[in-house]
């Protein structure tokens, strides 16, 4: 039955009660057997337009509110609908919006209910992003048409948008030496894909952000440390500790020059790794073998600087030299299993990696090293250590089910240190002291908690290049975007990937009840923050043990994880890792975790929760991520 032929039928009915009504007051005039029946007769009329009117307002209150619920709805949904489409275009995409939208308001408010006609709902997109409608319909009336009212127009409006509550935002951001690669299919490193993807998620978070509404962001770039020393009070920090460094026993004259080369750290250009597979062919004697192509890798080395410096114990100039190697080309490795060979291609093109070679006084005759742990004074700590920290006081832990954090104070994320108790207390970082008893430099011997005297040289690690210290972290803050901008240019690619300091590290300075509870607490009851930890790799854990990280060298320290643990470093690292996020967890934290150019592991996926974490394998992917990530951030809500 169409709208019009509702109406009439509707009508028709309503005139055939009416006139039922009027024959039954017609036979009351008529009856002349007392004046009372005058009298009810006059105030039936009046007495029925009261009574009719406020069953068809009723009416009228009940399907206007049941229309603005179907509005609402529909608008959320078309909002929604909007939000998880990725550059979004209007021209492209309107029709599944408005198609979500009308599904939602049909569900709502049903054609025909209440004996409605003429149901409309129409939406429109703002310029904000936002959802506009309008809905209306046109309700019969039951009883005041017999007063010339026939019918009660209805309309309402409605808005949805998406708006950005108080908001803390503190991102852990892999810093480490792959970061400077790149991906198969981006043509920038790593590193610029993600400074890129992060300035467009600041001004994608701005752009809904409401007036009256608060975004802060933090970071916390990671490799093998972190560099939260500017955030540190004074007696937050030890005023002395100890180092595995050395002493020189005997004359401090030089016996000569010796020399050894750094670790090497990416610059640019393009390096990766892809895996196919071949047949096998037979060799004749019953196996098979793989055919390897011939590598067609060059490569170039050019002097790029040479820095000298005075040096004592023994006395004598130490002379750097860097170098700058240029690779183009492929190589090729082949592994064999059954009668299918895989194929490894790595791929360098105008690959662009740093060296350094560096000479400096050897021990002279009659003179020798005591390598052990020296006590140093680290009260001048703001100025001469490289702003990255070595972990308070812990232990290693064999049941992560049962952690101890009277004893993992490292684990801790809240507790503030104690002023005299070096336990909980950071320890300052400084790695040109650091030597590794008793580790070559060429890869030999074994490390040793023991004293060693000796004329050999060990591994320093700071100036080897395995003691990566990252752009200093930042707390929690209102940015401006040029400033923000600037801060993100300053990140640099190098170091090992070990994701439980990041995690460690953002924890601390986004919870709302540790070291920065005065700051980090919400504004007042009634604006509550709203807060969300990213956590960004381009890696699996890559742990080394000749690395000075925030545990000290672990073979000598062993404060978490010792050589003959059950556990290897690795393992220990993503234990602590997941440990934390669930610390953190706890705090009404939201984890997301983006792995971009590597695979989610379980430890990853666990940490975030379902629809929480994200695979880019190149730059678009990633901000697509990222875009996501703002989307849900923000608070899908009713404007009116």
């Amino acid at each position: 039955m169409s709208p019009d032929s509702r109406l009439a039928h509707a009508k028709n009915s309503r005139l055939a009660r009416v006139r039922a009504v009027a024959t039954c007051l017609c036979a009351l005039a008529k009856d002349t057997s007392g004046n009372a029946l005058m009298i009810l007769a006059f105030s039936v009329v009046p007495l029925l337009a009261l009574v009719g009117s406020s069953i068809d307002m009723g009416r009228a209150y009940l399907v206007e509110s049941r229309l603005q619920q179907a509005c609402d709805a529909g608008v959320l949904g078309a909002r929604k609908e909007l939000g998880a489409i990725t550059n979004f275009d209007p021209d492209v995409d309107g029709a599944a919006v408005v198609t979500k939208g009308n599904r939602f308001f049909n569900a709502n408010f049903a054609d025909g209910i209440y004996n409605s006609v003429d149901r409309s709902f129409e939406m429109t997109l703002e310029e904000d992003q936002s959802v506009g409608g309008t809905a209306s319909v046109i309700l019969p009336t039951e009883i005041m048409q017999f007063f010339g009212k026939e019918q009660i127009d209805i309309s309402v409006n409605c808005r949805a948008e998406l708006s950005i509550p108080n908001t803390d935002i503190m991102m852990a951001l892999d810093v480490t030496g792959s970061m400077a690669e790149n991906n198969p299919d981006d043509t920038a490193p790593k590193i610029s894909v993600l400074k890129s993807v992060v300035k467009d998620f600041y001004a994608t978070m701005e752009a809904t952000r409401q007036p009256q509404s608060r975004i802060r962001y933090g970071f916390v770039p990671y490799s093998t440390n972190v560099n939260v020393g500017a955030l540190l009070r004074d007696d937050w920090v030890v005023p002395q500790w100890s180092y595995p460094s050395r002493t020189l026993v005997g004359t401090s004259s030089s016996g000569g020059l010796y020399g050894y080369y750094s670790a090497v750290s990416p610059v640019s250009g393009t390096y990766y790794t892809t895996n196919s597979t071949l047949a096998a062919t037979p060799d004749g004697a019953g196996g098979y073998t793989c055919n390897r192509p011939a590598n067609t890798l060059t490569s170039s080395t050019a002097l790029v600087s040479t820095a000298t410096e005075a040096v004592r114990n023994p006395d004598g100039t130490r002379t750097t030299y860097t170098y700058n190697r240029t690779r183009n080309g492929n190589t090729y490795s082949v592994t064999l299993s059954g009668t299918t060979c895989t194929l490894s291609t790595t791929t360098f093109a105008n690959y662009v990696d740093t060296y350094r070679y560096i000479t400096e006084p050897s021990l002279a005759g009659g003179s020798s090293w005591l390598y052990k742990d020296v006590v140093r004074d680290t009260s001048d700590w703001r100025t001469t250590s490289n702003g990255c920290i070595e972990e308070r006081s812990t232990y290693e832990i064999g049941d992560y089910d049962n952690v101890d954090l009277d004893q993992a104070l490292d684990l801790d994320i809240d507790r503030v240190p104690s002023v005299g108790d070096p336990d909980t207390q950071w320890r300052p970082m400084y790695p040109a002291i650091i030597y590794e008893r008793a580790r070559l430099w060429n890869g030999t011997g074994s490390f040793t908690t023991a004293e060693v005297t000796t004329n050999s040289e060990f591994i320093s690690p700071g100036t080897a290049g395995f003691a990566a210290c990252p752009a200093a972290a930042r707390k929690l803050q209102v940015w401006s975007q040029s400033d923000y901008d600037g801060y993100i240019d300053s990140l640099m690619a190098a170091g090992s990937t070990y994701h439980d300091i990041g995690m460690i590290w953002a924890a601390r300075l986004l919870s709302p009840t540790g070291l920065f509870a005065s700051e980090n607490a919400d504004v007042s009851a009634k604006q509550r923050t709203s807060r969300h930890l990213i956590f960004l790799t381009d890696g699996q854990t890559s742990s080394l043990d000749i690395s000075y990280s925030s545990y000290g060298v672990e073979p000598i320290s062993q404060r978490r994880w010792s050589p003959s643990s059950p556990m290897t470093l690795t393992e220990t690292i993503e234990k602590r890792f997941s440990f934390v996020c669930e610390e953190v967890k706890k705090k009404n934290v939201t984890v997301w975790f983006v792995a971009f150019g590597t695979d989610l592991n379980p430890m990853m996926t666990q940490c975030a929760g379902e629809g929480h974490y994200f695979r880019a394998s190149k730059g678009s992917e990633l901000q697509t991520a990222f875009r996501k990530i703002a989307k849900s951030i923000g608070d899908l809500r009713l404007a009116q």
